[in-house]
């Protein structure tokens, strides 16, 4: 509110994504190295890898990268989770234009020409392309630890970016096997064959997908990362734990996530942690994998450009501060108990909470007061950079995975085998123990309820239409009447309806001669209200 019109009218240049100049590429005269020669280098001296293994993970971070600098709503991963987060039941925001995610809540996003699509797209295929360079450089039978590593960490993010496009463009694995999802490029394919490449079947990406993470979690035993943006095997265990989820393999879902929560030795928040605005810091206990910001990154210093912006009601210089505020729905707020910590992370009705009634926050309410969107059901779960609210620095971490989820799939995986005594407890110890101390869990539909403390818990961090896909639920914003959305927002979709799935972008069909108009999603129009 303070600066956010200086940012909006400087001219903003250019930017590149963040990343890593991969030196081995060129010898001291310029030329090009052959790929031998390159694998030589890296064989003789693994560190050299080191710099596309940092590009890889920057992919997820980069301003303006894939949109360009026209667009405010492409700022990395983060962005990527406020699209689904948007198309969801649970977020809402005013129909303004300074709100840059009204198209995913009004589901414009969806048709092939939309930028949206386009995003949604090449975010995970460049990482993937980068993924394929490190996989590509060092052989599966390596016996360095370094190289190991290094293998691992691709081979996982990978996994993790095919995990995202195949729950984006296709409805979930369970009875959808044999449905087409999307081209499987590898760092065997070659561009021959990337040019011709047919939408995979379901069942042949989670084959990818499972075999990547089952390699990652050997690779990466004993590996200790330098800080939490990378992947270890805590991490693999966890992506896993989600594919496996997927899959039905409920199982092996629980153990994977009972592993990645024992050597990452990640805890959550507790009820008192969570007595002011967290969800800024990666180095918080809770956290086990991350994407760490500093102030010289480009979505920090593009001023508006990045997370806080758009979804920290501190960061009031940035588009949240001239009404573009991320709200709960209200039927998701009325069903959070009064006891329940996590209700204090966003204000009532009377717009207020405990989380923010200490007097330190006496300017900010009356900053953000000045702009008619405030109020009721406006989030103050994501807290400032360092907790500083007098010197505003949009460079909080984003969170890709914390315990709590972990615990959650432990309980599912549980109540999915009809295990229902044992789901019963793990869901009621572990919101007992850190977000509402009179918490009883249900003896029956304890999925649906599960599915409730997900949407509670995971709110904000793009998780909760992966679950609306994965568990074949409908997007209910009106419920009884009740809801916070807009009124041209007000509708509701049922469970796997068609217009949940994201389109193949017309840029790959128009490259890709293996995928013809036809072969794409069905295109839908966008509900009315």
């Amino acid at each position: 509110m303070k600066t956010i019109n200086k940012y909006l009218s400087v001219f903003l240049c250019a930017l590149t994504l963040a990343g890593c100049e991969d030196m081995l590429n060129k010898v001291p005269e310029g030329s090009l190295i052959t790929q031998d020669q390159k694998d030589q280098a890296i064989a003789n001296n693994p560190a050299l890898l080191a710099a596309d293994v940092a590009a890889m993970n920057a992919n997820m971070i980069g301003a303006m990268a894939i949109l360009g600098t026209d667009y405010h709503n492409d700022f990395g991963y983060a962005a990527a989770c406020m699209y689904m987060d948007c198309n969801g039941s649970d977020m809402t925001c005013a129909n303004i234009g300074y709100n840059w995610f009204s198209p995913n809540s009004d589901y414009t996003d969806r048709t092939y020409t939309s930028s949206a699509t386009y995003f949604m797209w090449s975010l995970f295929y460049t990482q993937i392309y980068s993924a394929n360079n490190v996989i590509a450089s060092v052989s599966e039978d390596t016996e360095d630890a370094t190289l190991k590593a290094y293998r691992g960490q691709a081979l996982a993010i990978r996994a993790f970016d095919y995990l995202a496009l195949a729950q984006l463009h296709q409805f979930t694995y369970l009875g959808h096997e044999n449905e087409p999802c999307v081209p499987i490029i590898t760092e065997e394919t070659t561009a021959e064959q990337t040019s011709n490449n047919p939408r995979a079947t379901v069942k042949a990406v989670y084959e990818l997908i499972m075999n990547d993470l089952n390699e990652a979690v050997n690779l990466l035993k004993g590996y200790k990362r330098q800080d939490k943006g990378y992947v270890d095997q805590a991490v693999a265990y966890g992506l896993r734990a989600r594919a496996n989820m997927l899959i039905g393999n409920y199982a092996q879902a629980y153990n994977d996530a009972d592993s990645a929560l024992v050597i990452s030795g990640a805890t959550p928040y507790t009820i008192e942690d969570l007595a002011e605005p967290k969800f800024w810091d990666a180095n918080d206990k809770t956290v086990m994998w991350a994407n760490i910001i500093t102030e010289t990154n480009d979505i920090v210093t593009t001023g508006i450009v990045n997370m806080p912006s758009h979804l920290c009601s501190f960061y009031t210089d940035g588009y949240v501060g001239v009404g573009a505020w991320k709200k709960i729905n209200k039927p998701l707020f009325e069903k959070i108990a009064s006891t329940d910590v996590r209700k204090g992370w966003w204000l009532d009705e009377n717009a207020s909470s405990p989380v923010v009634a200490d007097a330190k926050y006496t300017d900010w309410f009356a900053t953000a007061s000045a702009d008619s969107e405030f109020g009721a059901y406006t989030n103050v779960k994501f807290g400032p950079d360092n907790n500083d609210l007098a010197n505003l620095v949009p460079a909080q971490d984003w969170f890709l995975m914390r315990s709590e989820e972990m615990y959650l799939i432990k309980a599912e995986a549980l109540a999915q085998q009809n295990k229902t005594a044992e789901a019963q407890k793990e869901l009621e110890d572990f919101v007992k123990t850190y977000r509402n101390p009179v918490y009883t869990a249900p003896t029956s539909n304890l999925i649906d309820e599960i599915y409730l403390q997900r949407r509670i818990e995971l709110w904000g961090e793009g998780f909760i239409f992966y679950d609306i896909m994965r568990l074949k639920k409908p997007v209910t914003r009106v419920e009884d009447g009740n809801t916070s959305f807009p009124a041209a927002w007000q509708f509701n979709i049922n469970a796997e309806d068609p217009i949940l799935l994201w389109l193949v972008p017309q840029s790959e069909i128009e490259a890709n001669d293996g995928i013809s108009e036809s072969d794409n999603n069905e295109a839908v129009p966008a509900p009315k209200a």
